[in-house]
């Protein structure tokens, strides 16, 4: 006797063991899910296209919804994920799954606005306040150069003072004339 006629002789039939098979689901699903994958994906697209809203970032919220929506229904439709597959682990595995995305990302866009916001100051927007330095003009600057008289450019070029040296130093020695020294 074969293995399979003698598992067959016991009583067991092919349910492997408690576990049982999804529904894939009929030609119907299929259709459903394939009419509304192009819904959703010429809507957006004639969205932008078009160029129905005026706003970029009101058109980027409604295209990352459109592609939420669109997400749900490849898994619904196409993977045939619900809670009654494989005894809801796939369900747990998908939820923690996008846990762990949903961290990585805004932990990602926390850590480059912080970056932004610190490191290129000069690239703030006119409504944030900067810092006084930011905001100050160099002294050059503060004055049209047809405004620049020599008298005005006291304050803006520093004057150079000469070295002073005292008298008993060499160097002092050196800068005397050699007639005065014999």
């Amino acid at each position: 006797m074969s293995a399979h006629q003698e598992h067959m002789a016991h009583g067991h039939h092919d349910d492997h063991h408690g576990h049982t098979h999804a529904n894939h689901g009929s030609l119907k699903d299929y259709a459903t899910g394939f009419i509304l994958a192009v819904i959703l994906t010429a809507i957006p697209f004639w969205l932008v296209m078009d160029k129905v809203m005026n706003k970029s970032s009101t058109t980027g919220i409604v295209l990352l919804v459109f592609a939420a929506i669109q997400i749900v229904v490849h898994m619904v439709y196409f993977l045939h994920m619900n809670s009654k597959s494989e005894g809801g682990w796939t369900m747990l595995a998908l939820l923690f799954t996008g846990m762990l995305v949903f961290i990585m990302m805004s932990g990602s866009l926390w850590v480059m606005y912080h970056l932004n916001h610190n490191m290129m100051p000069g690239m703030m927007h006119e409504t944030e306040t900067k810092p006084q330095s930011i905001n100050a003009a160099p002294m050059s600057m503060s004055k049209p150069a047809a405004q620049l008289t020599p008298a005005a450019t006291s304050d803006v070029v520093p004057a150079i003072a000469p070295e002073v040296v005292p008298a008993s130093s060499p160097a002092a020695d050196a800068s005397k004339p050699m007639s005065s020294m014999q």
